[in-house]
């Protein structure tokens, strides 16, 4: 959903007035979701607050997108965002039929960010077999603070315990696993 939005946002230079009214059918969006968190809903019952609240407001949408296609010039920033949008329409509001869905990829975006910004620095890893080990330790890392371990903590527990440890119970160690 943020990327479909980002497309109205950038609309907003070619046509203010179409695209904010879509940017505000987004914000009531991102209200709703703000309510669920704020709330600290379980999935069950943010599943319900979407399909009350969620659901008019994209069936709203749906058919502004649909009237809105054939009004403005295809190749133009709104045109383009409408498509794009349409296009991944029944991708885009699948998380309302499921509480643990979120309503964007933003906080997994965020998170792999780092490994995709060193992605060229990766490529001086020395040797093939440092490569992995370096993958290996990121993935390590990513886990602990998935799970909010501190990572150097469970890394040095690990190393000390490691070479006793009975090797088919070796993923007992893995991060969250204790």
């Amino acid at each position: 959903m943020a990327h479909a939005r980002r497309k109205f946002e950038h609309a907003l230079d070619n046509n203010p007035l179409l695209a904010a009214e879509m940017m505000s059918m987004f914000g009531e969006l991102y209200d709703i979701e703000r309510m669920g968190r704020e709330a600290n809903l379980s999935p069950e019952s943010l599943k319900e607050l979407r399909q009350q609240k969620a659901k008019p407001v994209l069936d709203k949408m749906e058919v502004w997108l649909r009237k809105h296609l054939i009004q403005v010039p295809p190749k133009s920033a709104l045109g383009m965002a409408i498509a794009y949008t349409l296009n991944l329409w029944p991708r885009l509001i699948r998380y309302i039929d499921d509480g643990r869905f979120q309503i964007d990829s933003n906080l997994i975006e965020n998170s792999i960010r780092p490994l995709a910004l060193g992605r060229k620095n990766y490529l001086f890893a020395g040797s093939h077999d440092a490569a992995q080990n370096a993958a290996m330790m990121y993935s390590f890392f990513a886990t602990c603070k998935i799970n909010n371990i501190e990572p150097y903590a469970w890394l040095k527990e690990t190393l000390s315990i490691i070479p006793d440890y009975p090797a088919n119970q070796l993923h007992k160690l893995l991060p969250g696993q204790k």
